[in-house]
């Protein structure tokens, strides 16, 4: 692997990473309980991010994908079919279902090189790409969704801290975040109207 795909790939990891730190540890109820007026919620955003990693690394690269439940998701033409994941998996089905759906991508990533043609049909522009840009989209993709993550877990039972290697918060204690709240909610409320 070269030096621009292993770092891409770290970035990836960590991303992957931070995902599923926020989905782990929840209940059923929990983990499925929307906290937006578009029904974001954990297990929502973990079945989108698996079918998603299968799609990229999987449909757009041509690679052979034998499981008939993704395929069969991959072909809907809804876009938020992904964001509902069955009643009938459960939490920790869907965080093995995310695992594998990432052990999938970065065998495919692995197998190829970074400019491996690859094609997006659900691209307007640039649907003849390559290795190299689904690598770059996913990380932002997942970047973005565990950001949604963070704010949902938060909401949910407190959980912050991006992963547990690095949780990229300030050891703060409990009265020092009322603090920075206290502080932040002043500010929003003396800002001038303009």
């Amino acid at each position: 692997m070269d030096h621009s795909k292993e770092l891409l790939q770290e970035y990836l990891t960590d991303a992957r990473e931070a995902v599923l730190y926020k989905a782990q540890g929840l209940s059923e109820q929990l983990a499925r309980k929307p906290l937006t007026p578009t029904g974001t919620h954990i297990l929502g955003v973990l079945h989108h991010l698996a079918i998603t990693e299968y799609g990229y690394f999987g449909q757009c690269l041509n690679r052979t994908i034998d499981d008939p439940y993704i395929q069969n998701l991959l072909d809907i033409d809804d876009p938020q079919t992904d964001f509902l994941p069955p009643a009938q998996l459960s939490a920790d089905e869907i965080i093995k279902l995310y695992q594998e759906s990432t052990a999938f991508a970065d065998a495919g990533i692995h197998a190829l090189p970074l400019n491996a043609p690859a094609e997006v049909p659900w691209w307007i522009r640039r649907r003849n790409t390559t290795l190299e840009h689904l690598m770059v989209h996913m990380i932002a993709e997942t970047s973005r969704h565990a950001g949604h993550l963070d704010i949902v877990r938060e909401q949910l039972d407190g959980f912050v801290g991006l992963r547990a290697a690095a949780p990229n918060l300030p050891d703060y204690s409990a009265t020092q975040w009322a603090e920075q709240y206290e502080a932040i909610e002043r500010l929003a409320t003396n800002t001038k109207k303009e």
